[in-house]
């Protein structure tokens, strides 16, 4: 009965999703792409035997590239099919089909929609990334007999409060995953309590990742150029405000703020650099700049490299390691404001030292372990993490030691996609 009045509810809601990708489309035209595809309808011709990966938006496309990497080398000639939530997601997803893959949005949760998509594709395992539960989905799965595993899983404590007071369709949905497989030991006791089948730990395939050694050089390069680089890495919406109004308060600019020695480094002395995590805010996120009094220079106006500004804004995608390259401090985006934080790993394994703010509940353990190994440290606010900044670059060998514990923290922990593609390929033996 609640399965029923959910997908009533669903079906009810079509008709507002179609204005919202209509009204997204305006800022991310990508969004207006095979919109039927959302609801079930495809000009693709009929296949089976796909192995069906869903990586919602662009850190989960991120990962099931570290993932399918391994599953090519373990089943070669694998037929991929892709599916994604986002524009950013599918943008993104491009760059990982092979001849014979193909690449279609998620089914939006109706009993039609997902029964056309599960008819249409027939695949023989489903994968979703880390958090993609749909009831309707994977009702359909089960029906048809298809396994569908949640991958590189983790389930934070609030989302576990969500869940359990929607008890009456989470728990019917966990428990039609035919497996788990968990980033962390507290993600997998989470999903258990939720009806999950027994999860088992195999680690967060974002440790696997392998920064880009082109960029991370050329990154570098612009780094010797100049004064020293701290990066507000990943930024969420209302992050950059902290950081613009927090520097705004020391002008007129002095050399240091109060509490540092005149003989050293202080906010004047440093480039600051923002990459924000969503590319329909680089704008916003540019204008923002201007109207706080702070000269700008855009990435996607770089030619052979930086150009002087007070703020540099990182306005391009798939390019953070040119970014963490440059930096010599990263702080940590959605971490400052109440949103549990963004992947750190990739900070870490470019050694670039990272400052996080209170907020990480999204990957908790990561952080915890790379505070535990020196390459991360934890801040209250956005001033502390500026004054933290400030403290790394004015004692080099602290800074430095910092550097060198990133990728040492993130290459102790590889060895998820391996044991995922293992697990993978004994559902199709």
């Amino acid at each position: 009965m609640i399965l029923r009045l959910y997908s009533l509810l669903v079906w009810v809601a079509g008709p507002l999703l179609r204005r919202k990708l209509r009204a997204r489309a305006l800022a991310e035209p990508g969004y207006a792409v095979a919109v039927p595809e959302r609801f079930g309808h495809y000009t693709q011709p009929p296949g089976q035997g796909f192995v069906w990966v869903h990586a919602v938006s662009l850190g989960e496309t991120r990962a099931a590239a570290i993932l399918l990497a391994a599953l090519r080398r373990e089943m070669p000639g694998m037929r991929l099919l892709l599916t994604h939530g986002t524009a950013t997601g599918r943008a993104e997803g491009q760059a990982l089909l092979q001849p014979g893959d193909l690449q279609v949005w998620q089914p939006w949760d109706s009993a039609g929609a997902v029964r056309r998509f599960v008819r249409h594709f027939q695949p023989c395992i489903g994968i979703l990334m880390e958090t993609e539960i749909w009831p309707n989905l994977l009702a359909a799965c089960r029906a048809a007999g298809i396994p569908v595993v949640l991958a590189n899983a983790r389930l934070s404590a609030k989302s576990l409060r969500q869940a359990q007071r929607l008890s009456a369709l989470s728990r019917p949905a966990y428990g039609a995953l035919a497996a788990v497989w968990a980033q962390t030991a507290a993600d997998a006791q989470r999903l258990a309590e939720v009806g999950a089948p027994t999860p088992t730990v195999l680690g967060n395939l974002k440790f696997d990742a392998t920064p880009n050694a082109e960029q991370l050089a050329a990154g570098r390069a612009w780094r010797r150029a100049g004064r020293p680089v701290v990066l507000l890495a990943s930024a969420r919406e209302g992050e950059e405000s902290l950081l613009l109004q927090y520097l705004v308060s020391f002008r007129p600019l002095s050399q240091v703020p109060p509490a540092l020695p005149a003989t050293q480094l202080g906010v004047s002395d440093v480039q600051w650099l923002i990459v924000p995590r969503h590319p329909q805010r680089f704008d916003t996120v540019a204008a923002l700049v201007v109207e706080q009094g702070f000269s700008l220079s855009r990435r996607s106006q770089w030619a052979d490299g930086p150009q002087p500004a007070a703020v540099w804004l990182g306005d391009s995608l798939g390019e953070m390691a040119r970014y963490y390259g440059l930096a010599d401090v990263a702080l940590l985006g959605g971490s400052f404001a109440p949103l549990g934080g963004q992947n750190l790993i990739e900070a870490a394994a470019c050694g670039c030292p990272v400052v996080m703010g209170p907020s990480t509940f999204n990957f908790a353990e990561a952080a915890e372990l790379a505070e535990a190994a020196g390459a991360a440290c934890r801040v209250a606010d956005m001033p502390a993490a500026v004054a933290q900044a400030l403290a790394w670059l004015n004692a080099p060998e602290n800074l430095a030691r910092a550097a060198a514990a990133g990728p040492q923290f993130a290459a102790a922990h590889q060895g998820a996609a391996l044991k995922t593609a293992l697990a993978v390929k004994k559902f199709l033996v």
